[in-house]
């Protein structure tokens, strides 16, 4: 399961998949349009010789005109596509590409033009002159339809370029689609209560130590994708055994390194390797899909190059940071998974889960260092703070907030000259510090519960 879904991402994020269906439906659709043709064009033709009247000729011109231009149109847009590749590239992060090689817009457009140009094609290609004369004029009508609706398609593909390579729609985007990640991979919402075994401790946590620990190589090298922690509870239910992962999701492994660890009292078989290895999709780049943290790693490269020396761009720091304090409110407000898996009683997987703390300091702590002297990051980070800590209940969160406040603070004392900017940072200290002390409001559901 885990390689048809990496199989079905690598598809969706390709210039080719989605263009090579629109082709083949274009295809077909030409054929249905020739066999209708071929079997009521007298019809048609006496009912509205206006609309479908154009002689063989007038045909061939017409279908080798629009073939033409599509070929010429579609040279441009993908021009386009990759002059837009390259200035994201450059202005922004190269991690975000591959968001730019999954949008629908360039591929259906990319597909419309390519498949309008095979349509003329095929059509062309059944025009017959002379005294057996045959015309698909319903075909030869669809084809001039198809080319009007392309412009159309060519007009919105240029709006589009020139909205997706602004940093607003660029990190709103990369945000939107990290909070959807969020939603998807943990959609309770946080509790408060303290999970009680791992309060008290596990019997085979604790005599686990006292056994064999194997290491289980990893059958290829490149990130984690994505893991199926079902599989990994079945397997280790069925071996009567402890799986403990030694990388998380979006880490890097080397083949033939520790992907994971067997409590056994024996080395593991070949099937054992090969069964905890299919549980694993590992590819060669991250994706967001089970690692919301590479969202968040790509709209901290923004910021980063944002603040960058060459750059210098500040106000696109600012909105990095803005999306980022939505990302980590929406995240404070989920309860993550576990780091043990248990089958009733008795603990089966050690995994290596993602933790608020985690996530709160590789938003902030790369922007915080390249944010000296910076008033504004400085100021909105605090302001970051302020909106997280008012929709935390954990005491856990406000602690980690806490840490980035006092971080802040000595960042400004130690790199903002100014007494007045400095004042200004003080002021916003003590209003961080005074949100996180006060006690969050109640959120309306937990309100009405």
């Amino acid at each position: 399961m885990n390689r048809l879904r990496q199989l079905w991402g690598d598809l969706r994020s390709s210039f080719w998949f989605t263009p090579s269906l629109i082709v083949v439906t274009s295809i077909l659709f030409a054929g249905a349009l020739i066999e209708a043709d071929s079997a009521w064009s007298d019809q048609w033709l006496a009912r509205w010789p206006r609309m479908f009247g154009a002689g063989a000729e007038g045909a061939r011109q017409l279908l080798s005109t629009l073939a033409g231009s599509m070929m010429t149109v579609m040279g441009i847009t993908f021009s386009m596509t990759l002059l837009a590749l390259a200035l994201a590239s450059s202005q922004y992060t190269s991690r975000i590409l591959r968001n730019f090689m999954r949008n629908r817009v360039t591929q259906v457009t990319l597909g419309t033009f390519a498949g309008i140009f095979v349509y003329c094609l095929i059509v062309l290609r059944t025009i017959r002159g002379g005294e057996a004369e045959f015309v698909p004029s319903t075909a030869v009508f669809f084809a001039f339809f198809m080319a009007v609706g392309g412009v159309g398609v060519l007009i919105f593909f240029i709006h589009h370029i020139a909205s997706s390579i602004q940093a607003s729609t660029i990190i709103a985007s990369v945000a939107q689609e990290t909070l959807s990640a969020i939603e998807r991979q943990f959609p309770q919402e946080s509790a408060l209560e303290p999970d009680e075994q791992a309060a008290r401790g596990d019997p085979l946590l604790r005599s686990a130590d006292q056994r064999s620990w194997y290491p289980v190589p990893a059958d290829l090298s490149g990130y984690i994708q994505s893991v199926d922690h079902d599989v990994l509870l079945g397997l280790a239910r069925e071996w009567r055994t402890v799986v403990r992962m030694e990388r998380g999701i979006g880490a890097f492994v080397v083949r033939d390194t520790a992907l994971v660890s067997l409590a056994l009292t024996f080395p593991p078989c070949h099937a054992m390797i090969a069964a905890l290895n299919g549980a694993y999709s590992i590819g060669r780049h991250r994706t967001i899909e089970q690692d919301p943290a590479f969202g968040i790693r790509q709209i901290v490269d923004v910021a980063l190059k944002a603040l960058s020396p060459g750059i210098n761009d500040t106000s696109t720091a600012v909105m990095c940071v803005d999306y980022l304090s939505a990302v980590l409110a929406r995240l404070s407000c989920r309860q993550l998974p576990p780091s043990r898996c248990y089958d009733g009683e008795t603990l089966r997987v050690i995994t290596i889960a993602p933790t608020f703390e985690g996530m709160l300091s590789a938003a902030f702590d790369p922007i915080r260092r390249g944010a000296e002297g910076n008033v504004a990051i400085m100021e909105r980070v605090l302001g970051a703070v302020e909106t997280i800590a008012g929709l935390t209940l954990d005491p856990r969160h406000h602690r980690a907030l806490d840490e980035q406040v006092e971080r802040i603070a000595e960042l400004a004392d130690r790199t903002i000259g100014s007494a007045h900017d400095r004042a200004q940072i003080e002021s916003r200290v003590a209003h961080a510090r005074k949100a996180l002390e006060t006690e969050p409001a109640m959120r309306p559901e937990k309100a009405r519960a």
